[in-house]
């Protein structure tokens, strides 16, 4: 398996994995939901923290598919190197930062954990159309 394809899985996992915290906080703070909560689901007043969470995962799934269409493409073109590579490490270890500095809601440091995933699927970009 090429390094792209691997961090690609990694952040496939991540995104998979990020609704736990959101669940979990929601049914600690509200409780579990109840056979009519699926027809017309309840909207309880939530905690920061658990909002917070569900943003994440949120944001993680928006990102997801540029990601995985920029790797698969460079994949299947051959246009892989090490730039890709390197850039597909960042890329996950970006969104694992951004993701815990948001969900922990720490100032400042989010927009630019987040401009360096922004920048490592430009570099992947920049190699596919290069």
């Amino acid at each position: 398996m090429t390094a792209e394809l691997y961090y690609l899985a990694l952040t496939a996992a991540l995104t998979t994995i990020l609704w736990i915290p959101y669940i979990v906080g929601r049914v600690k703070s509200a409780g579990g939901m109840k056979a009519g909560d699926y027809k017309t689901p309840r909207t309880p007043e939530l905690p920061d923290g658990v909002k917070r969470a569900s943003r994440v995962h949120l944001n993680a799934l928006e990102v997801l598919p540029s990601f995985s269409a920029l790797v698969l493409v460079a994949h299947l073109g051959q246009q892989t190197n090490w730039i890709t590579a390197i850039a597909c490490a960042v890329f996950f270890w970006s969104r694992l930062g951004y993701s815990i500095v948001y969900w922990l809601g720490t100032p400042y440091i989010r927009t630019p954990i987040f401009v360096i995933g922004v920048l490592s699927q430009l570099a992947i970009f920049s190699q596919i159309i290069l």
